[in-house]
């Protein structure tokens, strides 16, 4: 019979050579895969909801992975690289390109059929079409609804814009179908308030329409809702593909002495790009009266202030 002594120095011996057995397979198995793939290495794929800041504004995604809310706007996050939304055919009538286009088709309507009575805001884009247009620029197509504020009256409007490009480039060219607008009769509230201005012994002055908190005084409407007709002179002359404009603040007017049927207005407003979310301050000579409409007699872009306070937006 072995000794107890001999039993334990068998079995110690029978386990490590065992374990020397095991260690030198591992060793094989991780010399062969290193030899295969190389180093382990681990790698971690971008969360599906990540987004590229520097994407373009009008830029729309391949393969739709979820959404989540960006300010007041919904935007669509996913996997894949994102991808410029094409300009040309039937557009999304909530993005930029529609958007840009029917805002010029606001302040068209402004500077045709505006006065202190009748301010014509952009209610809704139905739909909206982009072609190009050879050696001239790019055309749209649309259906929208035009508001006017005052007397909260909406209608429907199909419009043309064509923005120049190269040689031609200038202020877009607009078409729109507004016989319904012309309807809105606001003639005798026109001539009371012209009366008003008129007969008046000091002339008119104010400034901050609206103030920090979004007021305006009952009285100083009228002057402001001129204010934003005029400016939309300016707007549909400085529009561009890549604009967005609105009349941010009439930051001072003055009525003018004249001695003709003509009311005449010296405004200084402050209009908002909210493309490039740039304040840029306008002074305008303005002259109104029921029979001629508005007109802008002058228009000069003053030096921009980047340390001012933007002001409420208001439309």
């Amino acid at each position: 019979m072995h000794s107890l002594t001999e039993v334990v120095s068998a079995f110690l011996f029978s386990s490590i050579c065992v374990l020397r057995h095991t260690i030198m397979r591992i060793v094989i198995v991780l010399a062969v895969l290193t030899a295969v793939t190389g180093s382990p290495s681990v790698t971690i794929r971008p969360e599906a909801d990540s987004t590229d800041v520097s994407a373009h504004p009008n830029s729309v995604p391949r393969t739709v992975k979820g959404s989540k809310i960006f300010g007041e706007q919904e935007v669509i996050f996913e996997e894949e690289d994102l991808e410029e939304v094409m300009e040309t055919g039937e557009l999304n009538p909530d993005h930029y390109p529609a958007q840009r286009a029917a805002k010029v088709v606001q302040h068209y309507l402004n500077s045709r059929c505006g006065s202190p009575y009748k301010l014509f805001m952009l209610n809704r884009v139905h739909s909206g079409n982009a072609e190009d247009v050879a050696n001239s620029g790019r055309k749209y197509q649309l259906e929208i609804s035009v508001q006017e504020m005052i007397g909260n009256t909406t209608e429907k409007c199909l419009a043309e814009v064509l923005f120049p490009r190269g040689k031609q480039q200038g202020s877009p060219h607009v078409q729109a179908s507004y016989e319904k607008l012309l309807k809105i009769n606001t003639t005798a509230q026109e001539e009371a308030l012209y009366q008003q201005y008129k007969m008046k012994h000091s002339l008119l002055s104010a400034q901050n329409l609206p103030d920090s908190y979004g007021h305006i005084e009952p009285d100083m409407k009228p002057l402001w809702h001129l204010g934003a007709v005029a400016s939309s002179f300016v707007m549909l002359s400085e529009s561009t593909e890549d604009t967005l404009y609105n009349m941010a603040q009439v930051a001072n007017v003055t009525q003018l002495a004249t001695e003709n049927d003509q009311l005449k207005f010296d405004y200084h407003v402050l209009l908002h790009d909210m493309v490039s979310q740039d304040i840029i301050p306008w002074k305008l000579l303005v002259s109104w009266s029921p029979p001629e409409g508005v007109k802008v007699l002058q228009m000069t872009k003053l030096p921009q202030c980047h340390d001012c306070e933007k002001p409420p937006i208001t439309n």
